[in-house]
């Protein structure tokens, strides 16, 4: 498997598992799309989603990166970070 593709997965399972708990179509959602404004998510579903991410991928992400997880951006870029990953 390519890096290109481990990546586009990884980011496919991160945004399945946002649109889960945001209850929204992936269609719905882009990269820069936000959370909080664009999908009406509140804190306890953005507590939702670090923890569902630190299940999948077996990785500890610290509550004060909420604040940096307000798009699919910022979240693969907390998740890649805590989890280690190089790309």
């Amino acid at each position: 498997m390519t890096s290109v593709t481990i990546i586009e997965e990884r980011k496919n399972t991160i945004k399945n598992i946002v649109a889960d708990i945001l209850e929204i179509e992936l269609e719905e959602m882009t990269e820069t799309s936000r959370f909080q404004e664009d999908h009406n998510a509140d804190s306890l579903r953005a507590i939702e989603i670090l923890a569902s991410l630190e299940k999948e991928f077996q990785i500890e992400i610290p509550q004060s990166e909420l604040v940096k997880m307000n798009n699919l951006s910022g979240v693969y870029e907390v998740v890649k970070q805590n989890a280690g990953w190089d790309k």
